[in-house]
C-alpha cells in the first residue's frame, strides 16, 4: 500500500479539557479521489483542512486551507466535462 496523499484537519473541541494548541489530525491515502472525498467530509461539517502529496511523489502538490474548496470544485468540474464529451445520452432519429 502506498499512500502519496494526506488530509490534515482540526480536531474539534471537546469542552471538557483545557483549551489545547490546534490539535490537528492527518490520514494518508492512495489517490487523489479518496484524499478528495476524506477532505469534502471535514470541510462540509465545519474544519480547517489541508491537503498535499506526501514526499518523494512528484509532482508536489501542497493545497492550502484557503485553496481547498477551489481543489475540491476541481473534481466535481472535470467529472462533468468528462460527461459533456460523450454528448447526449438520449438517441434522436
Amino acid at each position: 500500500m502506498n499512500h502519496t496523499w494526506y488530509v490534515t484537519f482540526e480536531v474539534p473541541r471537546s469542552g471538557t479539557l483545557a483549551q489545547r494548541r490546534n490539535p490537528r489530525l492527518t490520514r494518508t491515502f492512495e489517490t487523489e479521489l479518496e484524499a478528495k472525498d476524506f477532505a469534502r467530509s471535514k470541510f462540509e461539517g465545519g474544519l480547517i483542512v489541508t491537503a498535499g502529496t506526501i514526499n518523494p511523489h512528484l509532482p508536489r502538490r501542497a493545497i492550502p486551507s484557503e485553496e481547498i474548496p477551489a481543489w475540491l470544485e476541481s473534481d466535481s468540474v472535470q467529472d462533468a466535462d468528462k460527461e459533456n464529451a460523450h454528448g447526449p445520452t438520449t438517441k434522436t432519429d
